[in-house]
């Protein structure tokens, strides 16, 4: 268990929510971004790795990616782990290079992303309630310890839960503005 410091809570939600961020930034809108294949990883040498340190991703087209693997027997695991990624792409391996073709976005595979998007904002939601518990786990055992007083604690116990909503908020506006983006037509 650790000690209260509200600090350290502000911090690991920021985290939370900087994570979130670079989720929503591989959410496809239409357009090839070598981002889009950032949070895929990669079953590699005994461990899941991400994508960027076996590969370089390239953008040769507007609808086409072109991932370069660094070590041709993996080719396979990375094209597999483009298709399981859940992002909708079906990449064409071509030895050492996997071409991803970018498909147009319909109606259908719109609503998809937003539901993708908005399983990203949960996961986030989750975790900034798990740091909110843990501030409140410390929080009362101060208080029970004697290290901090009744009213104290309280008023740390108001503090804690207005800024968990200050980043609960946050992830709000942020899938928000990424489902008017995915959505725009």
């Amino acid at each position: 268990m650790m000690a209260y410091n509200l600090v350290d809570i502000k911090t690991r939600m920021q985290k939370s929510i900087a994570s979130l961020r670079d989720e929503l930034v591989g959410l496809r809108t239409g357009r090839a971004s070598a981002s889009l294949l950032e949070p895929v990883s990669v079953e590699a040498y005994g461990s899941r790795t991400p994508l960027s340190q076996l590969a370089t991703i390239t953008v040769p087209e507007p609808r086409m990616l072109s991932v370069q693997v660094w070590d041709r027997q993996l080719a396979n695991a990375v094209e597999k782990a483009i298709r399981d990624s859940g992002l909708g792409l079906n990449p064409m391996g071509e030895g050492q290079v996997i071409r991803v073709p970018l498909p147009e976005l319909n109606e259908e595979r719109r609503r998809d992303l937003t539901k993708v998007a908005h399983n990203y904002a949960e996961a986030a939601r989750v975790a900034i309630r798990h740091i909110r518990r843990d501030g409140m786990d410390a929080l009362k055992k101060a208080e029970k310890d004697g290290d901090m007083s009744q009213d104290d604690a309280r008023a740390q116990t108001d503090v804690v839960q207005k800024t968990t909503d200050a980043h609960v908020a946050e992830v709000d506006a942020l899938v928000a503005a990424k489902e008017a983006e995915i959505m725009q037509v």
